[in-house]
């Protein structure tokens, strides 16, 4: 089985440096990343993707339940930066190639 993870703005919190706005997204097909993607925001789900994307259920993860995951940008926002934090929703769904 393949899956592919839909990755999309659930919530911004601030504002996003890399100028997210909720509902944006990107989607992660096999090793690619498909679609406008903030290195930042990657970083944070870097080492969930692999799993994920390999059948590992989101409760397993700790991110979430099923199918469906949750994870933070590490950017705190104010009074620490000038941005802020962004929520993302990670869906995974089932990939025919």
């Amino acid at each position: 089985m393949s899956y592919e993870v839909v990755v999309r703005v659930k919530e911004v919190r601030g504002r996003c440096a890399a100028g997210y706005s909720e509902g944006d997204s990107f989607s992660i097909v096999g090793f690619c990343v498909e679609g406008r993607v903030c290195i930042h925001a990657l970083s944070s789900m870097l080492t969930l993707l692999s799993p994920f994307l390999k059948g590992i259920k989101a409760e397993l993860l700790g991110i979430g339940s099923g199918d469906l995951g949750y994870v933070q940008c590490p950017d705190p926002g104010p009074p620490y930066t000038c941005g802020g934090t962004v929520i993302f929703e990670l869906e995974r769904k089932l990939k025919d190639f």
